[in-house]
């Protein structure tokens, strides 16, 4: 039945970032019609919510536009710094919505931040030890134990970005509508296009939760048998 079920998510996986990469290109081709791109969006946004200290840049890649408190930079793919279309609003938008997060210590983005230290350092090891785990279950679960642990910090942390996702498309949604950024159309649009980027992290989500259900079920398996 997990078998089943990681089938299914992982072609749910599949057509979401499909479907996600196609409403990217198809709204890349819409104008916005205000003109302004998806940079002069991220400023203004900042700007108005009192946010001075944050720089918006570009970088390499499609798809890879995220915001960095580290260094506090919104991070825009080049379709998405210089387009002026409604998917570089939408996306844009929505970066400046992690910055406006973390101006207002929004509670899920603050223990998001705080596993990350923990996650890099487990994530290291954690393939090897569940390996570990299987090889060595026969002989004692304790180690199998220790992978599931950690697998299962991954999973609370992919669970616990769905709200700070789910949040930063909110506000941007509100900002771009009360501003005018954009019309009542390009608004559907941009909504759209935040919503099948949402998804992509609900899949991985629940395929987390899938992966960590069939390391318990080898565990619990494993100490049946011993």
């Amino acid at each position: 039945m997990i078998w089943l079920i990681m089938i299914v998510l992982f072609g749910a996986s599949a057509f979401v970032s499909w479907r996600l990469r196609s409403k990217f290109n198809e709204y890349s081709q819409i104008g916005l019609s205000n003109g302004l791109s998806g940079a002069e969006v991220a400023q203004q946004m900042l700007r108005e919510n009192g946010i001075y200290d944050v720089r918006v840049v570009s970088v390499e890649g499609m798809l890879t536009d995220h915001y960095n408190p580290e260094d506090k930079t919104v991070n825009l793919s080049a379709d998405v710094y210089y387009g002026r279309s409604v998917a570089a609003a939408a996306v844009a938008a929505h970066e400046c919505g992690h910055a406006v997060q973390h101006q207002v210590a929004y509670t899920p983005l603050k223990f998001r931040s705080a596993m990350v230290p923990v996650l890099t350092v487990s994530s290291q090891y954690m393939q090897w030890i569940l390996l570990g785990g299987v090889l060595l279950l026969r002989t004692t679960p304790i180690p199998l134990a220790i992978g599931v642990a950690l697998f299962a910090l991954t999973t609370l942390f992919s669970f616990v970005t769905l709200p700070v996702e789910f949040d930063a498309s909110r506000r941007a949604l509100a900002w771009i509508q009360t501003r005018g950024v954009v019309n009542q159309r390009e608004y559907g649009y941009a909504k759209d296009a935040l919503w099948w980027a949402a998804m992509t992290y609900v899949v991985a989500a629940l395929g987390s939760l899938a992966t960590l259900l069939y390391y318990a079920s080898l565990l619990m398996g494993g100490r049946r048998s011993n």
